[in-house]
């Protein structure tokens, strides 16, 4: 996929999304596993499948709706994407932050990438929301090789400060309002689909790891690539691999996500209306 290739996918995409009535919005929201409720707390709100829109790549994980709404929560106007595409499931990296590019592209300033994680650090409790302060990109690739577009954003962009200290200082301020405990910590990136083994994580842990996924850091490479403002929120939905002795399932990963959901979404609704 050539720069130009990208390019052009990326405007048809946004190109129809604005024909189907999708505005600018204050920030866009990408929803881990089994945190898509979160779309459903906005008012006049438009669905639109991500099956319809041009290019979009399709997500088949369970807990990933797959939708774009778009929609109000209090005066803010939100862009909530349901469900995202990962490597592991086979898309190319210009696939799996192609949401990044077409909500830019709509104008659209600032995201809150969320996630599923696994707990590295161990005085993280199951279902501790974490903000991410920095992350380690141990997925072996970046979202930004391959030929260059100066249209598409800088050849070597800064990452001094991926997630947004303005933003991260405002989770806090109101994780405190809303009697949240909140965790923050730096989330390592890999590329899955198999959980982690023990030695990884112990290893992970000495290069100060506090959270592991399968996402995210490609997404967050890319929107502060085309200069958007990004705040990172891990929900620690099970202790990594040797924490407990226990074998790791994605059906906990679920049932850990569903129990925090009124937390996450308080949390959430709290941050954008400050925003």
């Amino acid at each position: 996929m050539t720069a130009l290739g990208q390019l052009e996918r990326v405007s048809a995409a946004a190109l129809f999304l604005r024909a189907r009535g999708v505005p600018e919005a204050d920030v866009a929201v990408v929803l881990g596993s089994g945190l898509g409720a979160f779309a459903g707390r906005l008012t006049d709100a438009l669905h639109v499948p991500y099956a319809e829109i041009p290019h979009w790549p399709a997500s088949a994980v369970v807990g990933h709706a797959g939708v774009l709404v778009s929609g109000l929560l209090g005066a803010k106007r939100v862009i909530a994407l349901s469900g995202r595409a990962h490597v592991y499931e086979g898309h190319p990296l210009d696939d799996v932050t192609f949401a990044m590019r077409v909500v830019g592209a709509l104008g659209v300033p600032r995201v809150i990438l969320t996630n599923a994680a696994g707990g590295i650090n161990t005085s993280f409790a199951t279902g501790a929301l974490m903000v991410i302060d920095d992350h380690i990109n141990l997925m072996g690739r970046n979202p930004l090789v391959g030929p260059h577009d100066p249209r598409l954003g800088a050849r070597f962009p800064d990452m001094t400060e991926v997630y947004s200290r303005r933003l991260r200082a405002l989770a806090h301020e109101t994780a405190l309002a809303c009697g949240i405990a909140l965790e923050h910590g730096v989330y390592v990136a890999v590329l899955g689909p198999s959980y982690e083994t023990p030695a990884e994580i112990r290893a992970f842990r000495t290069m100060g790891a506090d959270a592991v996924g399968m996402s995210t850091a490609p997404e967050a490479i890319v929107a502060r690539h085309i200069g958007m403002e990004v705040l990172g929120l891990s929900c620690i939905t099970n202790p990594a691999a040797g924490v407990v002795d226990r074998p790791l399932q994605h059906d906990e990963v679920m049932e850990v996500a569903a129990r925090v959901r009124g937390q996450f979404i308080a949390l959430l609704e709290g941050v954008i209306e400050r925003l």
